[in-house]
């Protein structure tokens, strides 16, 4: 918004030239988002616990979880609200990439904020069915699958992704691949943010290192010199990105003022559901699926926890009549806990691990 009221005037006087740039917009974003969440935190936390919308602790998850019984979630609102109040204030609403970011961001979150109203709100135990869960997040994936298509002059090289580690070499996915790649990305991704989103501040700590990778990949590809020299594809919209993405990582610090430990609010599918779309969308926009891949590598790890221990109990309790786990626990931070290990200590190690998958990333950079 601001960047449409100002930019006319920069043939006028030098000072509204300064909207120009994405690297002006982007710390402006940051900070509008972070006092965005950080104002609105303790209002939305004090309406949450008067509605009741409280957390209700699973019966499969360690024991010390009982002590969060009653803490607000749904902090998601948090999340998104101070997300999407600073990008509309700072981005250029008309960039493609910004577009299909408002779109993903309101789909999944309202699909997240069902799944807790009807948990918190009606009290039904399950929430939103998982069938209609999956069903909006597959319709949102084909829809955007289609948009980032056809919205291409080129749709060649839409359907190619880039090999980190290999200098110059492609993978053309063609069109029947594509699609398929980019459902599976962002169901998974969704998901598998949604079982990572289980100890405070663990989620919001490994979203912002992963959100920050891919900030730094929208800048070099959207900047046609830093891409020339990188050997990157140039992407004209993705410098805009860095602007969303500051204000992601902006309202997601604020987050972390009431989520970490011990947490006032959790975010709940509201918010979790909401940003693995969005990571996921993201990578998608910038062809960097297998960054995204190594960047978010802990939230694979988390998914494929829960996967193995499903599968490998049904297995074993047909084979042998005794269903045996893996894992003391899934999702694998659970594990760790009952392991005993303090929840704080899990957290903090994840996020250097997750600090170290980035600079893994960022290190394909220079290799291509």
């Amino acid at each position: 918004m601001l960047y449409h009221l100002f930019v006319p005037f920069a043939d006028y006087s030098i000072f509204f030239n300064v909207f120009r740039y994405v690297t002006f917009r982007s710390i402006a974003a940051f900070i509008t988002a972070l006092v965005f969440a950080l104002f609105l935190g303790p209002i939305i936390i004090r309406s949450l616990r008067t509605h009741s919308a409280v957390e209700v602790i699973d019966d499969d998850v360690p024991e010390k979880h009982r002590l969060k019984q009653g803490t607000p979630t749904m902090g998601g609102l948090i999340i998104l609200f101070g997300l999407l109040l600073s990008s509309l204030l700072w981005n250029n609403l008309t960039n493609s990439f910004i577009l299909i970011m408002y779109l993903t961001t309101v789909w999944l979150g309202v699909f997240g904020f069902l799944d807790d109203y009807l948990k918190n709100f009606v009290k039904a135990k399950k929430g939103l069915i998982p069938m209609y869960k999956l069903l909006g997040q597959v319709s949102l994936a084909i829809l955007l699958t289609l948009a980032i298509y056809y919205s291409s002059s080129d749709t060649s090289v839409v359907t190619t992704m880039q090999i980190p580690f290999l200098k110059n070499i492609y993978l053309q996915l063609g069109w029947w691949f594509f699609v398929p790649l980019v459902v599976l990305m962002i169901v998974g991704t969704s998901n598998a943010v949604n079982l990572t989103d289980g100890l405070d501040g663990l989620a919001s700590g490994i979203i912002i290192f992963a959100a920050l990778g891919l900030g730094i990949m929208s800048y070099l590809k959207g900047n046609f010199v830093i891409a020339k020299y990188l050997n990157l594809e140039y992407i004209y919209e993705a410098g805009e990105l860095i602007v969303f993405i500051s204000a992601l990582i902006g309202t997601l610090i604020g987050f972390l003022w009431y989520n970490s430990y011990p947490a006032q609010v959790f975010m709940g599918d509201t918010g979790s559901l909401t940003l693995g779309g969005i990571l996921a969308v993201m990578a998608v926009m910038l062809r960097e699926q297998l960054f995204f891949l190594i960047i978010g590598m802990i939230f694979v790890a988390e998914a494929m926890s829960v996967l193995i221990q499903r599968y490998y109990f049904k297995y074993t309790k047909k084979r042998f009549g005794v269903g045996k786990r893996v894992f003391r626990c899934a999702p694998i931070h659970h594990h760790f806990e009952l392991m005993g290990l303090h929840e704080s200590k899990i957290v903090i190690r994840f996020w250097i691990i997750a600090i170290l998958l980035v600079a893994v990333g960022l290190s394909t950079i220079k290799l291509r």
